[in-house]
């Protein structure tokens, strides 16, 4: 066995194991500890198979920006989890109809792979020899020449996803006090000072 193979058993053992810990965690913020550890390892996974730039955004965008994130809401918002927990039973026939989809397109892909190594061969556009092109440069290629009108529209969906999960969680508050600009600029000597007129011996 070779190093690059103990590495690979190393990552892929670590990654399903905080995998596991993820859904089974009670403490949301232990899941998403985990879930930071299994981006990591994933992202070593990547490293082994020559996919640098896919390692290095799994940990900017992923680590660096949506785990952590997501583990600053888990721990400022008092989100009631044994709420959450106890309706979970209702969508479990929808979650494992969805892992058993999921299960399936593995088996077909690798079952395709290992009886047909030929398939491999028919790809329409297969990745470049390192010494020709880098990973990153590949990448760019095709998703900025081939796919480029794919990867704008999937901007716009995440863009109004967005905009949608700030307009659903936007709640205005009528006893907080909120800054008017137009009437700040406005606003003129005779309405910005108010001068009262105290009768001596007595207050406001």
């Amino acid at each position: 066995m070779g190093l690059q193979a103990l590495f690979f058993y190393l990552f892929a053992f670590v990654a399903v194991a905080s995998a596991f810990m993820v859904i089974s965690a009670r403490n949301p913020v232990y899941s998403v500890l985990f879930l930071i550890l299994t981006f990591f390892n994933a992202a070593g996974l990547f490293l082994l198979t020559g996919a640098e730039f896919l390692a290095m955004i799994l940990l900017v965008v992923y680590v660096g920006a949506v785990a952590v994130l997501f583990l600053f809401v888990v721990m400022m918002l008092d989100i009631d989890f044994a709420e959450l927990r106890s309706g979970a039973l209702e969508y479990a026939p929808v979650g494992a109809l969805i892992g058993l989809i999921l299960a399936a397109e593995l088996i077909i892909v690798v079952a395709g792979s290992t009886f047909s190594p030929e398939i491999a061969k028919t790809i329409s556009m297969p990745i470049p020899a390192l010494a020709d092109r880098t990973n990153t440069a590949a990448l760019g290629d095709v998703l900025y020449t081939h796919y480029i009108y794919y990867f704008q529209i999937a901007g716009l969906v995440l863009l109004v996803a967005m905009i949608g999960a700030i307009v659903l969680t936007l709640r205005h508050r009528d006893n907080i006090k909120r800054q008017d600009i137009s009437k700040q600029v406005a606003r003129t000597p005779a309405t910005a000072v108010e001068v009262v007129k105290v009768k001596s011996g007595q207050g406001l």
